[in-house]
């Protein structure tokens, strides 16, 4: 039976909603619905694992690749489900947080999120714009959501006066929630991902000393550790028809006859 190969980022409705209105739908940088659908598939084994202690009895676990990507929308599905309002493409600019997005610097861009009351006061303090602050157009949640763009386009005007670093050690100081955009030899240099040991060094068969993603969670009695790399293709062919109760020279025969 023929399958069509569905985008599920698309069919899910990411697209819609991800990118900037000019540019039409945008593509995510990452398999969205391939790596929840993954994560949800783990969670729903535990679930059935756990349950199986009360009851004593196993069950199926399906998971969805296009259920997935929707549990993923989050906040924006909940809008046409709870008030019927279709999402847009907000780009930088989310539509629940008014200021929280992306402002230019001198030497580049970092991320800025100060959309609660209490929040936009310290980002005011710290950056000494009382004018912003005692504004009445940005004196409320409420007003500053109606009046964003202007918002927006006056914190970009004080932004890009200095350069990215000078703007996080100022706002580390205020407690104002920010952060840099890196690029990604940028993560991988960040003192704290080094810290957290995200890249784990392993031995290729072919490549050499390489590095890769480890787990993302620790646990203190049995630490995860990344032990060697995805096997080559074909890698563990004779082991697993050994396993299979082929003899070697039965399977020395499937190899002469290009059957493995």
């Amino acid at each position: 039976m023929h399958r069509r190969r569905v985008t599920w980022v698309g069919r899910g409705g990411l697209m819609s909603i991800n990118g900037h209105p000019d540019h039409g739908p945008m593509r995510a940088g990452i398999a969205v619905a391939d790596v929840a659908a993954g994560l949800f598939c783990a969670l729903a084994v535990m679930t059935a694992l756990l349950e199986r202690e009360a009851s004593g009895k196993g069950q199926w676990v399906q998971v969805s690749l296009l259920q997935s990507m929707i549990s993923m929308l989050d906040f924006q599905a909940a809008r046409w489900l709870f008030l019927k309002e279709i999402p847009g493409q907000p780009g930088n600019d989310p539509p629940t947080s008014i200021p929280t997005g992306v402002y230019p610097t001198v030497d580049g861009h970092i991320k800025i999120a100060a959309g609660e009351q209490a929040m936009f006061k310290r980002l005011c303090d710290a950056m000494g714009a009382d004018d912003l602050w005692n504004t009445p157009a940005y004196s409320t949640e409420e007003s500053r959501s109606e009046n964003r763009k202007a918002l927006n386009r006056d914190l970009s005007e004080r932004t890009r006066q200095h350069t990215s670093a000078y703007w996080l050690e100022l706002f580390e100081r205020g407690s104002v929630a920010a952060g840099p955009i890196n690029r990604m030899d940028e993560v991988f240099a960040d003192p704290q991902v080094k810290h957290l040991r995200v890249a784990q060094p392993l031995v290729h068969q072919t490549m050499g000393p390489i590095e890769v993603v480890g787990q993302p969670f620790e646990l203190s009695r049995t630490p995860a550790q990344m032990r060697s790399p995805a096997p080559l293709r074909g890698e563990h062919t004779d082991e697993v028809l050994a396993e299979a109760g082929y003899s070697s020279d039965e399977i020395a025969e499937f190899r002469a006859g290009g059957v493995v």
